[in-house]
């Protein structure tokens, strides 16, 4: 009771500080073309540290984010998230389309040296290499040879990724695919100095002065669990369209001091939760950005207990999804009944257009389901089980699954909030019994999404097997036939989410965002990163 009394008079107050402060900008001074004025300094938040910066092993969203401004790769995503020319300043792509040829343009490394086409063989073939244990080299596959490489059955050598010279990148497909491009504005995808990693070694990216930077900012400060700060990057090969000089980004976890530092102006941006959501969403500083992330339950099924697979599917039956972003979320999200967001294109439109939702509440037939999964185990109760979280606001939707999973099932969970690193290595070791976690596409295409689960995949910690989906997906990464591809990916979801239940999807992430009016081009990414930098600015502030 105390709880949700402090909660609404802190809506009611940031909600009135902010409308208020709300109003026209007259704009005086020195003023750029673009309208730019006064220090360019912009002030961000984050809920969680950056969890790592190598890009060959990095895979969290927010260490995508900060890589994404400091780095550059082949292509960079635009406002629509669609591939634009970066240090590529251009390509070729053979007729088979099979080969891509990449000419570099003339840019410097922070430290002033060249960036050499020789600096993403480099890159591309450590994320591979089987001692680099990149859970993220599976998205280096479509080259040719990488996956061998990757288990062990290949030289680097054979690996399709030549330098031809210093400008000149060859890469050779083992198929054609309609997304490489896309790829190629991935972290995993983006170069680096062989002599630079060799030199710091395990401690390579740790802290600023363990990397170089090719990207519009450099990471100046790393205050790790308190702060980053990012500094335009000088060598940068299209510095003049970066304006902003310095952007100061504190990792503050609690949503409600994130928004008070927001309306004291002391903040530029700051993401909205479930609790404020609603309250902004009639001020002209609310924004949302149509995300491509689902968040979902997965399954260890190396637990004799969900290993029966009526029993995941009378756990996915009982929850109540609609209820849960209406009156929980409150933030535009989604519920979700497939695990492929709405934002994903499939053939010519999107893919959840395309296949259908397959898991809603039903809980009568979990209640059968789940009677009929201990009939098949012998047992007449079942046991606790333990739901790893996160530890953000997301921990308070997975204390609602538990309490929807009790009352709908009889089902008792404990909750297990974790901080990132924490709740990843945990993943990682198979130490969970149900994990409430989420997927941001790394690029726009189903594949991004359908791939995690093919066995032994790296982000597959439920040890899930089915063999006709594991064909269905190796099929469908060299299918030339685009329409009959999105087909057997659309059989291919079914059968995830049908037939094995590997996962229970839980909602569709939409996010909601305040942004004070003298931020400008600020470019939030559906797929990806979280956002871009390079042409952001700021006018004048009130």
């Amino acid at each position: 009771m105390r709880k949700r009394a402090a909660v609404s008079l802190a809506v009611i107050w940031v909600l009135s500080t902010l409308l208020t402060a709300c109003g026209g900008l007259q704009s005086q001074g020195n003023v750029d073309e673009r309208g730019a004025q006064g220090p360019q300094v912009l002030q961000l938040m984050t809920n969680n540290e950056p969890g790592d910066l190598d890009s060959a092993t990095s895979s969290d969203v927010i260490s995508g984010t900060i890589l994404n401004n400091v780095m550059e790769g082949l292509m960079r995503l635009d406002k629509d998230d669609k591939p634009q020319p970066a240090i590529a300043s251009s390509y070729e792509v053979s007729e088979d389309k099979k080969t891509y040829t990449f000419t570099l343009r003339d840019a410097k490394w922070s430290d002033g040296e060249p960036v050499k086409a020789q600096d993403f063989e480099y890159a591309w073939k450590r994320a591979l290499d089987p001692k680099t244990k990149s859970e993220y080299a599976y998205i280096l596959y479509p080259i040719k040879n990488a996956e061998k490489f990757n288990k062990g059955k290949a030289k680097a050598s054979d690996v399709g990724v030549r330098a031809l010279d210093d400008t000149t990148l060859e890469v050779k497909l083992e198929e054609p695919i309609p997304y490489f491009l896309s790829l190629t504005t991935f972290s995993t995808y983006l170069p680096q100095r062989k002599d630079i990693v060799e030199k710091f070694g395990g401690d390579y990216a740790k802290e600023p002065d363990k990397m170089v930077y090719n990207g519009p900012f450099v990471l100046d400060k790393w205050a790790h669990e308190q702060n980053l700060q990012l500094k335009k990057n000088e060598n940068y090969w299209d510095r003049n369209t970066v304006f902003l000089e310095e952007v100061k980004i504190d990792i503050i976890k609690d949503t409600s001091t994130a928004l008070n530092l927001y309306t004291s102006d002391q903040k530029d941006v700051t993401m909205l939760d479930k609790a404020f959501a609603e309250a902004f969403q009639s001020s002209p500083e609310f924004t949302t950005v149509t995300g491509s992330t689902v968040q979902y339950i997965q399954f260890n099924t190396e637990n004799s207990f969900l290993a029966n697979t009526k029993i995941r599917k009378a756990i996915s039956l009982a929850i109540d999804r609609e209820s849960m972003v209406k009156l929980i979320l409150k933030d535009g999200s989604q519920p979700a009944g497939g695990f492929v967001p709405p934002a994903i294109l499939g053939y010519n439109e999107s893919f959840r257009k395309q296949a259908r939702e397959y898991q809603q509440f039903q809980p009568a037939e979990a209640k059968q389901l789940f009677k009929l999964g201990m009939e098949e185990l012998g047992i007449d109760s079942p046991p606790t089980l333990t739901l790893l979280s996160y530890n953000d606001e997301r921990k308070d939707v997975a204390v609602v699954l538990k309490d929807q999973l009790e009352k709908n099932l009889g089902l008792k969970v404990k909750v297990n909030p974790q901080p990132l690193k924490q709740k990843i290595d945990l993943e990682t070791k198979g130490k969970f019994d149900l994990s409430f976690s989420g997927w941001k596409a790394d690029y726009n295409d189903p594949m991004t999404f359908l791939d995690m689960w093919v066995t032994n995949g790296a982000f597959n910690t439920g040890k899930w097997s089915n063999k006709k989906y594991d064909e269905l997906i190796q099929k469908s990464k060299g299918n030339p036939d685009f329409k009959k591809r999105i087909n057997d990916l659309i059989e291919a979801e079914r059968i995830l989410l049908e037939d094995g239940v590997a996962i229970a999807p839980v909602y569709y992430k939409n996010q909601a965002y305040l942004v004070k009016p003298h931020v400008k081009n600020l470019e939030f990414h559906s797929i990806g990163p979280e956002y871009t930098l390079k042409e952001t600015y700021i006018e004048k502030r009130k």
